[in-house]
């Protein structure tokens, strides 16, 4: 079993910044991908950014050059940099883990409000 626990949302106002963190808990493994998505209301949920255990990332394009995902693997941590907030990313952000033969752990998930 794994948890994930989020914290950093909130509210912001637009060019505004916010940095979401995610530790992860319990049978972690040393090669795993880590991440997050994002759901607005009434929309599918949608990846944002992920980061394998070796540093590799992947950025939604909606994204690009705005946010930037990082971690650090002695924290089991994964942090999202969001910078140049717009309304439009509105959403409940959502951490992920997938780890080989482990399937998906999902956090609970943190509010990001952006005002205009």
């Amino acid at each position: 079993q794994v948890q994930l626990v989020e914290s950093g949302g909130g509210l912001v106002q637009a060019g505004g910044s916010l940095r979401l963190s995610c530790v992860a808990s319990g049978s972690i493994f040393s090669r795993n991908v880590m991440g997050w998505y994002r759901q607005a209301p009434g929309e599918q949920r949608e990846l944002v950014a992920s980061i394998t255990s070796s540093g590799s990332t992947n950025y939604a394009d909606s994204v690009k050059g705005r946010f930037t995902i990082s971690r650090d693997n002695a924290k089991n941590t994964v942090y999202l940099q969001m910078s140049s907030l717009k309304p439009e990313d509105r959403a409940v952000y959502y951490c992920y883990i997938r780890q080989a033969l482990a399937g998906d752990y999902w956090g609970q998930g943190t509010q990001v409000t952006v005002s205009s």
